[in-house]
């Protein structure tokens, strides 16, 4: 329902809302919150910002392709739990979590469920009522609408405390005057995403598992991060061994070819993605990973140039690596 709906600047402020709001709002009722440990940075922070306020938080752990389990939700609530919040699909790994079945557990206990589908909505298909969510985010620019027009799906009946305090505009709930022609533009890039979902799909998935195929053929000691099947038709992570993940995006970037390491909310910064400990990866893979986020313009072509540029890189690299000189001397001894 229209009335269901609080547009925002960015996906950032609608996870902000989500949480804060809920939690203020119900906080008489209780003080626990649950996320998981592979959240969007919003999130996390969103879940410190609580603990200082007096809440407490509770992390769900991930299994190593990044999933939550949802037994583990079932188990983690208590009476005095308000809210469970788990993202739909991981921006990095491109794991897609089992969403509908944890939105049902939270129905069934009568806990706000909250779910950020930033990543996913206008990818893949998004319903609200199937998922079992009573609060969803969602951001304009991913599914190629303007920056700056978000969106907090709230379902009817849900109490939640409004973040700006203001004008009377979004029904009291988000003061301040609306980017009328961005959420315009949100409005037309959503219809051309539900139009063309399945030939999007169909497209991205063939990118996606060629490089899933190909790149650990072309490129020795790479690993395939994220879930094999449950996954983004768009996202490709993996972890080259025994180098280090900036290094390899400057050379990429020389030779024209636009890739990531970890989040775009770390990337410029060389810690380790927290979402990668979470998994049980070691910081030292960690450091070699690598995120190709592909789009609907992309073409078999630019498939083709980035595995012809990166494994001369990577070879590079290696070469001046002590890692992998003491990594290849440890193979040669224990084939004696």
């Amino acid at each position: 329902l229209p009335e269901e709906i609080i547009f925002t600047s960015c996906g950032t402020e609608a996870n902000n809302f989500a949480i804060k709001g809920v939690a203020w709002a119900h906080q008489s009722r209780g003080k626990h919150v649950i996320i998981s440990a592979v959240e969007h940075f919003s999130i996390m922070h969103c879940a410190k910002t609580l603990e200082r306020w007096g809440f407490e938080v509770t992390r769900l752990p991930v299994d190593p392709y990044g999933m939550v389990k949802p037994e583990d939700v079932e188990k983690t609530i208590r009476p005095d739990t308000i809210l469970v919040s788990v993202m739909h699909a991981n921006n990095e790994v491109g794991t897609i979590q089992p969403i509908t079945e944890i939105g049902s557990i939270c129905r069934d206990k009568n806990i706000l469920f909250h779910t950020d589908a930033v990543a996913t909505a206008g990818l893949i298909p998004v319903n609200v009522g199937e998922l079992n969510v009573d609060l969803l985010s969602l951001a304009a620019n991913t599914f190629y609408g303007p920056k700056g027009a978000a969106a907090l799906y709230i379902r009817k009946g849900v109490r939640i405390q409004p973040l700006l305090d203001g004008g009377i505009q979004e029904r009291e709930l988000r003061a301040g005057t609306e980017n009328v022609p961005a959420i315009v533009g949100m409005g037309v890039a959503a219809e051309l995403a539900k139009k063309e979902m399945a030939s999007r799909i169909q497209h991205l998935e063939a990118l996606r598992n060629r490089l899933i195929q190909e790149l650990p053929a072309r490129i020795p000691h790479t690993i395939l991060l994220g879930h094999p099947r449950q996954r983004l038709p768009n996202n490709v992570s993996v972890a080259v061994e025994y180098i280090e993940g900036e290094s390899m995006l400057l050379f990429m970037d020389m030779a024209g070819i636009k890739i990531s390491s970890g989040s775009a909310c770390v990337s410029r910064s060389l810690k380790v993605s927290h979402v990668m400990l979470a998994m049980g990866i070691s910081s030292a893979t960690a450091q070699g990973s690598l995120v190709f986020t592909l789009g609907i313009h992309n073409t078999e072509k630019d498939v083709d140039r980035l595995l012809e540029a990166l494994p001369p890189v990577v070879q590079r690299l290696r070469e001046m690596s002590p890692l992998y000189y003491k990594a290849k001397r440890q193979q040669a001894k224990a084939s004696v």
